[in-house]
């Protein structure tokens, strides 16, 4: 286990200021915000802490209302909202600054029994045989606005080992391409020990997915991104449905393609499948993304 997984491991640990409101601490981010996938994973592991344990989410449905101020702690209050025979409801706010920046609600279930099945795994190759975060973009420094931005997203995503199938939006830049993309990603380390909890990893892949889904928009119309400084944008909501068990530290593939965009949104829709082809989560998000005027 890295340091990087380490402190990010440190910030899913929210301190209990009373019994269903917490605290919690913000990463560097790439963005002068505090990074989505961040409050949304720190958001499910505050309603997870007051289910009980034999209860993991199933669903989440999310917004991001405020740019978060990464210099200030952000509190976490949970709602109740109702714990039935097989399935629990919790709402999430997020406060800054005595404003709302962020709200979710989840949903948990008791494991039964029923019906199955799935789309199948689509082709990827092996992620052992792509290129590292480290190796990957240091070939696209020229293309960034500025100095430092490969430095910034390697030191942002150091937690992780994301690896792309293609070449990432900033790589192709003015060059339209097919609305899908695809990343194998897995934590950088193992989770063992008194960590290795099965909300952990659901949150961790939370964390995750917020990182590249938008990709898919960008490269239907040639764009490469903040970094490349061809658009501006934010993330507006963010849902999850978590199917099928899986760990964090194993591979994990995130196929991900763009329905629409229209209106200056764009949607992106994800698929995470096991490395033997379990699909495992689901996940949609709209996106401001406009086109910066002269």
């Amino acid at each position: 286990m890295n340091d990087a997984l380490t402190a990010l491991l440190a910030q899913l640990d929210l301190e209990r200021i009373e019994q269903d409101i917490f605290r919690g601490t913000s990463r560097p981010s790439v963005v002068p915000r505090v990074f989505g996938g961040q409050v949304a994973a720190q958001a499910l592991v505050a309603a997870g802490r007051t289910v009980p344990e034999d209860r993991p989410p199933h669903s989440l449905h999310a917004y991001f209302l405020r740019p978060g101020d990464p210099g200030a702690p952000i509190v976490y209050t949970v709602d109740r909202i109702r714990d039935g025979r097989s399935f629990t409801t919790r709402r999430v706010v997020a406060v800054q600054h005595g404003q709302p920046i962020f709200h979710l609600s989840a949903s948990f279930q008791v494991y039964e029994e029923g019906m199955e099945h799935q789309e199948p795994m689509p082709y990827a190759p092996d992620p052992l045989t792509l290129p590292t975060a480290a190796e990957m973009l240091p070939r696209y420094a020229d293309r960034f606005r500025e100095p430092g931005v490969a430095q910034r997203l390697l030191e942002a995503r150091a937690a992780v080992d994301l690896r792309y199938v293609d070449a990432p939006p900033f790589g192709t830049a003015g060059e339209p391409r097919e609305p899908r993309s695809q990343v194998w990603f897995r934590t950088h380390g193992k989770l063992d020990g008194d960590i290795d909890q099965p909300l952990l990893h659901i949150c961790l892949v939370t964390y995750v997915s917020d990182m590249t889904l938008l990709d898919s928009v960008l490269l239907a119309h040639g764009r490469g991104g903040w970094a490349v400084g061809d658009v501006v944008g934010a993330s507006l909501d963010h849902a999850m449905w978590f199917h099928r068990p899986f760990r964090a530290d194993d591979w994990l593939l995130y196929d991900q393609e763009s329905p629409t965009a229209q209106g200056g949104r764009g949607l992106g829709k994800g698929r995470i499948f096991t490395a033997d082809g379990q699909l495992a989560v689901s996940v949609i998000q709209e996106g401001v993304i406009r086109v910066p005027r002269g």
